[in-house]
């Protein structure tokens, strides 16, 4: 028997390691190799077994069998077995992808044609110093539009142009309502495209807001309106011009993450005596199984007020932003100073024909002198 350090090596301590019994004549070459091995598995028998055995030949990168085309062919049969990819859900419903074109000349034509995306942002804000009636037209406009976003009052002054130009590339806004008070009665409403312009100043007047009216229209917040225009908006170039800009702050854009994809409500723009009266209805449908109605049964259906009302008149047209070359100029516009200084003067008149009135009644009375009376001084004495 052969002693290594603690252990010794016999027929005996080799039973006991599951090697069967060796005889005395062991070769030098086993010795040599699992000597290591046997003291190992005897101190740490669990590790035994983690230990690769020196006999085993490395494998060479040359032995390494290359991926062949058929083992791609499966990997991509795979990936292909895998579920679709599940379409983008919108308001409207699950948005299916397109599919793709078989030939380059569609391909090409849909390269060249870009799909428009309306992005509108309107920028509501008002000026300080403002009616409380005028704030709350604000609101309901800014309810009415959900596409809006509100700020801070800004100063009415010169420059005040520059600064609402910040706010909206701040806001990354497109447009711009303005509610400018004045003398805390007279309400102006700018209308804006920005940065470049053209913009209109409005008077506002004939201000009637929901909760004056307690109308009995409701809808719902954020459904998209229908716009309607009288026919006198395509009789002069300037109306077109208003209609145009009305129709783009006023509209919903689509697929807007703040609507609701459907039209429960009707905005009405309507011409008379040039001004531009603002009206907003609800589309009433009964809904019973009795009265119930088909798609296009436009017979049944009423139109009922929701509020709130406004009068525009329009003032000035001009080019640029907040300003800029005066495209357009109300000739029958007059101005609410101008009114009031008329009914003072109204006024005024009557107090001269109060002062007229009583020194020519003094005039009278020294041209027409009355006679003396005879029994004047007489219970005197």
């Amino acid at each position: 028997m052969e002693r290594i350090g603690p252990f010794i090596f016999g027929p005996i301590s080799c039973d006991l390691l599951g090697l069967g019994p060796i005889n005395g004549a062991l070769s030098r070459e086993f010795r040599k190799t699992n000597k290591e091995t046997l003291i190992v598995s005897l101190s740490h028998p669990r590790r035994a077994s983690t230990l690769r055995s020196p006999m085993a030949k490395k494998r060479k990168r040359s032995d390494t069998a290359k991926p062949t085309d058929q083992d791609n062919d499966n990997k991509k049969s795979k990936k292909d077995e895998f579920a679709p990819e599940r379409p983008e859900r919108t308001l409207l419903g699950w948005k299916h992808k397109k599919p793709e074109t078989s030939s380059k000349a569609e391909s090409e034509s849909d390269d060249s044609a870009p799909v428009f995306r309306n992005k509108e942002k309107v920028l509501v804000t008002c000026s300080r110093r403002i009616n409380y009636r005028y704030r709350h037209l604000m609101l309901n406009l800014v309810s009415l539009l959900p596409h809006c976003k509100k700020d801070n009052k800004v100063e009415s002054k010169e420059s005040k142009g520059g600064t609402l130009n910040e706010l909206v590339e701040l806001k990354s806004c497109s447009s711009c309502l303005f509610f400018e008070c004045r003398k805390h009665t007279d309400l102006y409403l700018w209308m804006v495209k920005c940065p470049s312009g053209p913009s209109v100043k409005f008077l506002v007047n004939a201000v009637h807001t929901m909760e004056e009216l307690n109308l009995t229209g409701n809808h719902l917040k954020g459904s998209r309106p229908i716009l309607t225009f009288s026919d006198n908006f395509d009789s002069r170039p300037h109306w077109k011009l208003l209609k145009e800009m009305i129709m783009q702050i006023f509209e919903t854009p689509k697929e807007h993450r703040k609507s609701k994809p459907f039209y429960d409500h009707v905005f009405v723009f309507s011409i008379v005596d040039d001004h531009i009266w603002f009206r907003n209805y609800q589309v009433s449908v009964p809904h019973n199984e009795t009265t119930k109605i088909d798609r296009g049964g436009l017979d049944k259906m009423t139109l009922v007020e929701v509020g709130p009302r406004f009068c525009l008149n329009p003032i000035k047209i001009f080019g640029g932003s907040f300003g800029g070359p005066t495209l357009y100029e109300n000739p029958l516009y007059i101005s609410p100073n101008q009114i009031r200084a008329m009914e003072k003067r109204k006024k005024a008149g009557k107090y001269a024909k109060k002062v007229k009135a009583k020194t020519k009644r003094k005039m009278h009375e020294l041209e027409n002198p009355m006679e003396r009376d005879e029994f004047a001084d007489m219970w005197k004495e």
